[in-house]
């Protein structure tokens, strides 16, 4: 049987209260919401890697050639400036807009997607319980079918970067990169990416959900202006890509040496890999971190921040929250 409506004890003032509910908009469900997801972390992953492409590409000349940008990142800034020009720091910024667009709607969108079928498959009470698994698998599977996506473009972007002379941009590096090198080239780092990414995720999300989670046990969100639910955000997403930024450092290192430049003739990926492993040691793993944990701090607090924004703005806010 259901529940009689709440009334406020005024008939004009309940006539009122039905008719707004009645004109508000009803909630999407379905691929309406997991496409407002997808557009939320599409929107929030291209414009905060795309604002961060300067320092993305001092990291990666620290990376690529730590003995001759050896002296951090504002050093590395002064040196890129003074030897090429300040246009030099937005090098591949259109191949880090289209890549992290793909992929920043295929890992949030994704990531509502999965923990809704772990729920689904488990129930609100189990996935609640073991919610931190729920976390790492459903950031796990996203995270692996985003990289699918943005794998060609990092490729094309680090090329750029590594040889400003390579090519004139996204298409011109695309085009000429496949044309000499076959498809293979794009994915090349395909398992440094994943090593890089999935561990990444799942550290950016996990950590972003507990904190987020301690501090809405604090200040209940249904009590915080949108605003602070912003500030908030903001400071879970800096936890989460702190720690994200530490995670996978050295995978990252990797990727940038491996898309630097084409492999041996009959050289395969892993023995490439083991390779520069074996080269750059554990020190040389951590090229670039004090870059790397600015860079990756943030633009994951800024990603958060703006797709919670988003997700209200579009009305997506019918994703299942297990948090207890």
């Amino acid at each position: 049987m259901a529940s009689p409506a709440k009334t406020t004890g005024s008939t004009q003032v309940d006539a009122v209260v039905q008719t707004v509910k009645a004109n508000q908009p009803a909630a999407p469900t379905g691929i309406s919401l997991y496409s407002r997801f997808a557009l939320s972390g599409a929107v929030c992953c291209s414009v905060t890697h795309g604002v961060m492409t300067p320092v993305d590409v001092v990291k990666t000349r620290i990376q690529l050639d730590p003995k001759t940008y050896n002296r951090g990142m504002v050093g590395g800034f002064r040196q890129v400036i003074q030897n090429e020009g300040a246009a030099a720091l937005l090098t591949g910024v259109g191949p880090t807009f289209a890549g992290y667009f793909l992929q920043g709607a295929l890992k949030f969108g994704g990531y509502e997607f999965f923990k809704q079928q772990s729920i689904n498959q488990l129930g609100y009470e189990t996935a609640s319980n073991n919610r931190t698994a729920v976390y790492l698998a459903s950031s796990a599977l996203a995270e692996f079918f985003a990289d699918i996506a943005l794998c060609p473009l990092e490729a094309t972007r680090i090329r750029l970067v590594s040889e400003p002379t390579y090519a004139n941009g996204l298409v011109g590096g695309f085009t000429k990169m496949l044309k000499n090198e076959g498809v293979g080239a794009f994915y090349a780092g395909f398992g440094p990416i994943l090593f890089k990414q999935i561990p990444y995720t799942m550290t950016k999300f996990v950590v972003f959900e507990k904190v987020s989670e301690l501090v809405f046990r604090q200040f209940p969100k249904e009590t915080l202006s949108d605003g602070m639910q912003t500030v908030a955000n903001l400071g879970s997403g800096l936890m989460a890509g702190f720690a994200a930024a530490v995670i996978s450092q050295p995978a990252d290192t990797m990727l940038s040496k491996i898309n630097k430049t084409k492999g041996e003739p009959g050289e395969g990926t892993t023995s490439r890999l083991i390779k520069i492993a074996k080269d750059l040691g554990f020190r040389g793993s951590f090229s670039g971190i004090g870059a790397r944990l600015f860079m990756v701090g943030t633009l994951t607090a800024g990603q958060f921040a703006i797709y919670g924004d988003l997700k209200r703005i579009l009305n997506a806010t019918g994703g299942v929250e297990i948090a207890k």
